[in-house]
């Protein structure tokens, strides 16, 4: 695989042309195959991409600026359209390389099934993982509708790779009662409706710790984001979820990898959502990557 291959399409503002002198790898993973309401993640990728030319390349909550992180946009990984066993593993193949080469995986969904695959790539290189998840859902299902590949079913899925009580999820305020119960009593770590204070209690306890962070855009009020597949009533706003991007950037963890997922632009016509995700992706470039 070619990592360093032309890519025509656009690219994520100040994205360096070198792959070889680049510390992160920006890639999309354009799959909503599974999605449970409404599809369209699979624009996701390329609308933060777009979004992203209105940024300015300085963070005033950090002090940092882009030209501080080389970066290196890949586009996105090419996945069997309909074919969700294939395409998991099209995305595992990637990070795996990604991760042989020492770069930081930055990735865009998509759907939040991707983080799945791309978590056990992690998982291989670091055996001390921990996950932090945020999002408006618990996404600790067995199975949907008697299929277990699903966009609901990921953080149960790394709860029985990596270990329960290595999950802290954050802002939850959806799901079956019995994944409720299944949190409460498998040992992991679910925080419900709020993300920035239960994360800043959390943070001294992962001190040293190898951290991947998934970030489901619908962790955000729809009023903010509107712009996703399943819009959930209830939720944080866009300063809070920058509150806590920065919490660990400050934070003494090593985080080894993230995700921000499940934009779907056709729900947004004004845009704010691809708006938002853009700065996000800004702010954990500059915050994350050491």
């Amino acid at each position: 695989m070619r990592f360093d291959d032309a890519y025509s399409g656009k690219v994520f503002i100040m994205s360096r042309p070198d792959f070889e002198q680049a510390r992160a790898v920006i890639y999309g993973m354009p799959m909503d195959w599974t999605v449970s309401f409404r599809p369209g993640s699979r624009f996701g990728p390329n609308r933060i991409r777009e979004a992203s030319i209105g940024l300015e390349e300085y963070s005033p909550y950090l002090d940092k600026h882009l030209e501080e992180v080389a970066y290196f946009d890949a586009g996105d990984i090419p996945l069997p359209f309909g074919n969700a066993e294939r395409s998991l593993t099209a995305i595992y193949n990637y990070i795996t390389e990604l991760l042989q080469q020492n770069k930081f995986p930055l990735g865009l969904g998509g759907e939040h099934l991707v983080t799945w695959p791309v978590v056990q790539a992690v998982y291989q290189k670091y055996p001390d993982l921990k996950l932090i998840h945020i999002d408006a859902h618990a996404d600790l299902r067995e199975e949907y509708e008697g299929e277990s590949l699903s966009h609901s079913t990921p953080v149960r899925k790394i709860c029985d790779l990596i270990g329960a009580e290595n999950v802290y999820s954050f802002g939850i305020r959806s799901g079956m009662r019995e994944e409720f119960v299944y949190a409460n009593e498998s040992g992991m770590h679910l925080y419900r409706f709020q993300v920035a204070e239960p994360l800043a209690k959390v943070l001294p306890r992962l001190a040293g710790s190898d951290v991947y962070v998934t970030i489901d855009i619908d962790v955000l009020d729809p009023a903010y984001a509107p712009g996703t597949g399943t819009a959930e009533a209830g939720g944080i706003s866009s300063k809070e979820l920058l509150q806590a991007i920065h919490l660990l950037a400050d934070a003494n963890v090593n985080i080894v990898g993230a995700d921000l997922v499940e934009v779907a632009p056709a729900y947004d016509p004004t845009e704010k959502t691809a708006i938002a995700a853009s700065k996000f992706v800004r702010e954990m470039l500059l915050g994350w990557v050491k």
